[in-house]
């Protein structure tokens, strides 16, 4: 009798322990990252290449794990029922569900997932043989399974042969927001991120400076003059137009403007800026900051002219601009520090009416609509549906905007009060 029982008891270890190996493997193959397992796979790591492949196909890798998991629990089970009628009679069936409860649930379940997640590559590493074997022994039954579950929910309506998977860009993005959440990352790195997966839907428009903000050279000035607006000029290029503001004929470089002056000895006088001034660069509003990216790296350009789908002069777009989209404001000596947001002691905020909503999200980490309008002036005229004036408020989405000044029909100064968190 004490024979049975040994030989009985190790044949439950070895159920047991092949449980618990058969519960850490789904878990860490689930849990593990797919991102560090192809880093290490191209590293050379082969055991990283198999955890690879079998998480390729994850229906036929969690169908063999389960099958077999599920096949030792209900073997040890029986077996520890049986052995347990013939010593208590009909109450061991009493004892031996107890006793398969405690020890499956706590020794072929919880102890190896608990570690699993802890470790997931490392398990997932060291367990890659076997599941590979499991997958390769099961893949029939597996195979037979999943038609039947295919079957079986099809008859309720629910087809799973086109199943919506997350893109690479929601993916990242999602890990990004779960990482800034848990501490992971600070404000300004995950701005940093956010932008460069915004960088293929954000249009020039929305980042570009408007064409009333863009100092032009008139062409019809004389050269002194001309030569005495690039120098006191804070930008280095600046457009020329000809007749009429619209008409842009080649943009002017301080840098060619300042060696035309040196071969002129040191005179302004008589020189054709025309002709000094570069070929313009026109680039449609409706391009990506992506694409405007690629473009500028290609082109080895720094300055661009953005025009509408009528060919009229909208704004320009510099590279600078675009950087700036990702890392945030880049300042040199020639710029002013932005003291364009006033925040005042009761929490509400002053903006200039041509603040970009863009910019006012990521420094106050609000979620206002940029779909809408590109200016916070934008978005309060479509709340309003009209141009309002000073002294009117509109709230929505917990915010509440106030028009403070208003010059002709532009919104010139708006009072936020952001909703309460």
């Amino acid at each position: 009798m004490i024979t049975e029982i040994l030989i009985f008891s190790a044949i439950i270890f070895f159920l047991i322990l092949l449980s618990g190996l058969f519960s850490g493997s789904e878990t860490a193959l689930t849990a593990t990252s797919p991102s560090r397992i192809h880093r290490m796979a191209k590293g050379g790591n082969q055991r990283a290449g198999l955890v690879e492949k079998l998480m390729d196909n994850s229906e036929r890798l969690i169908g063999a794990i389960l099958l077999g998991n599920n096949l030792v629990n209900i073997l040890a089970s029986a077996l520890t029922t049986a052995f347990f009628i013939r010593l208590f009679g009909d109450i061991g069936v009493v004892y031996a569900t107890l006793i398969m409860t405690i020890l499956v649930l706590i020794f072929a379940e919880v102890l190896p997932k608990t570690y699993a997640i802890a470790n997931p590559e490392r398990v997932a590493l060291r367990v890659a043989p076997f599941v590979r074997l499991t997958v390769m022994l099961f893949s029939p039954f597996v195979a037979l399974v999943q038609v039947v579950v295919r079957l079986t929910l099809r008859l309720f309506g629910v087809d799973i042969t086109h199943h919506n998977t997350l893109s690479a860009h929601d993916e990242i993005r999602g890990a990004i927001s779960l990482q800034a959440h848990e501490g992971g990352l600070v404000k300004n790195n995950k701005d940093m991120l956010d932008s460069i997966l915004d960088l293929q839907d954000v249009q020039l428009e929305d980042v570009m400076k408007h064409r009333k903000n863009v100092e032009m050279i008139n062409a019809a000035n004389s050269a002194e003059d001309i030569f005495a607006q690039v120098v006191s000029s804070p930008f280095t290029r600046l457009p020329l137009w000809q007749d009429d503001p619209d008409n842009i004929i080649g943009v002017i470089h301080a840098k060619e403007v300042l060696r035309a002056v040196q071969a002129n000895e040191g005179r302004a006088g008589g020189l054709d800026f025309i002709r000094i001034a570069g070929e313009p660069w026109f680039v449609p509003e409706t391009t990506s900051l992506q694409e405007q990216l690629a473009k500028f790296r290609s082109e080895k350009a720094h300055f661009a002219l953005v025009v509408d789908e009528y060919g009229a002069f909208m704004g320009v777009i510099t590279l600078e601009d675009i950087l700036e989209e990702i890392v945030g404001d880049i300042y040199d000596e020639h710029d002013t520090l932005s003291t364009d947001a006033k925040l005042l002691q009761n929490g509400s905020i002053i903006v200039p009416g041509d603040a970009a909503i863009r910019d006012l999200n990521r420094q106050f980490n609000w979620s206002l609509n940029d779909d809408v309008a590109v200016t916070v002036a934008g978005y309060v005229i479509h709340i309003a549906e009209t141009i309002p004036l000073p002294g009117q408020k509109f709230s929505v989405g917990g915010f509440t905007f106030e028009v403070l000044k208003r010059r002709r029909n532009q919104i010139t100064s708006i009072l936020i009060l952001p909703k309460k968190k």
